[in-house]
């Protein structure tokens, strides 16, 4: 539960470099990888995130400027990052402006439910982190080198490990 303005943004912060670092990983070869015909592949995924991080905040009022996130999942990786890192600092930038630590407990509705303000945007942190994990695994697949995003990576490990000896 966030209490103040302050706890979400610096929440926030760690959230879309972990988020930002899985994206910068990404190539336009990897962006078709899917788990199985008709779910999502990297790219869509990739570009369901960035979306999902203006839609939640819009639905409970935060009004911030974005790149045009209706269209198609690009075809490029570095567009999919590079959109991505616009619309978090720009929820960054906004939720600062317009929002007070009293509206953290507000009371919002949000797809038929009412929650207080501030759980939107815990449900939007962990809504990112849970595709993040799924992205990571079509990564995998893809043969990319996954980052670590709250500890090491298998390969981060095994180059510590390498390292010592």
């Amino acid at each position: 539960m966030f209490t103040s303005v302050n706890e979400f943004l610096n929440e926030w912060k760690q959230e879309t470099a972990a988020t930002q670092k899985v994206l910068d990983v990404l190539t336009d070869q990897s962006l078709n990888q899917e788990v199985s015909p008709g779910l999502y592949s990297i790219g869509s995924l990739a570009w369901h995130i960035t979306g999902a991080t203006y839609f939640f905040p819009s639905q409970v009022g935060l009004k911030f400027e974005i790149p045009d996130l209706q269209k198609e999942a690009p075809k490029s990786a570095a567009e999919i990052s590079e959109t991505y890192k616009t619309v978090s600092q720009r929820l960054t930038e906004a939720f600062s402006e317009q929002v007070s630590d009293e509206e953290m407990n507000k009371m919002v509705n949000l797809f038929g439910m009412d929650m207080p303000f501030q759980a939107v945007f815990r449900m939007l942190i962990q809504h990112q982190a849970h595709h993040r994990g799924q992205l990571t695994v079509l990564m995998r697949q893809a043969d990319l080198k996954v980052p670590g995003v709250y500890g090491p990576s298998k390969e981060e490990w095994e180059a510590m490990k390498a390292q010592k000896n």
